[in-house]
């Protein structure tokens, strides 16, 4: 508790921001109370049911408009959908989503993937657990990378989200995974297309290295 109240106020004294990901009841109950020493409370935004705290202030690189399009399987991944939501738009890039749409009932998914191409994404994040089946369709009818997060939903043989890992990680279909229930790597992973790099290192003189 102290370590990141101690990060979070030296970061608050140098004007930055950050993310918390999943804090405690605990962590949650004490930034709530939080009070640091040096003056003006710094301001605290509690996103997605209090899964992402942000300490407002800049975040490392700035990151341009672009857009990730997120897919859940079915209502239960929505909670972790929304996590990886809430982390994209602090970062300033823009989210277009369609929950409920897995392939128990693949017309719903088919209705939406039009919808969604019009909106250009360039990185589709697609939750899903059971046999984790969705990702897979996903990347064999959109165009932008996929990047599919199996979730901890389903139970019996390679429940837990176990199936739906293993059964991203041999899609025909070329996909991209993160760890079980990994909204946070999955979001951040995203962000990374849209992250501005610097401009090149001026060149050195190649006699002065002699």
């Amino acid at each position: 508790m102290d370590q990141l109240l101690g990060i979070l106020e030296a970061l608050s004294d140098r004007k930055l921001g950050a993310l918390v990901s999943r804090p405690t009841t605990a962590q949650l109950r004490a930034l709530r109370a939080w009070r640091p020493g040096t003056g003006a409370r710094p301001r605290l935004k509690f996103l997605a049911d209090d899964r992402v705290v942000r300490l407002v202030g800049p975040l490392g690189p700035r990151y341009r408009r672009g857009v990730v399009a997120i897919l859940t399987g079915g209502t239960s991944d929505v909670v972790l959908a929304e996590e990886a939501r809430a982390i994209l738009l602090e970062l300033g890039v823009r989210v277009v989503r369609a929950y409920d749409v897995g392939v128990a009932g693949l017309h719903r998914l088919l209705s939406v993937v039009h919808r969604l191409e019009e909106r250009q994404p360039e990185v589709y994040l697609v939750f899903a657990g059971r046999e984790g089946a969705l990702p897979t369709v996903v990347a064999g009818l959109v165009r932008a990378p996929v990047v599919g997060v199996p979730t901890s939903v389903g139970y019996g043989r390679g429940g837990r989200g176990e199936a739906a890992l293993n059964a991203m990680l041999q899609s025909c279909a070329p996909l991209a995974v993160v760890n079980i229930d990994a909204a946070v790597p999955a979001a951040l992973f995203a962000a990374q297309r849209f992250a501005e790099r610097p401009g090149p290192r001026p060149r050195r003189n190649p006699r002065r290295l002699a």
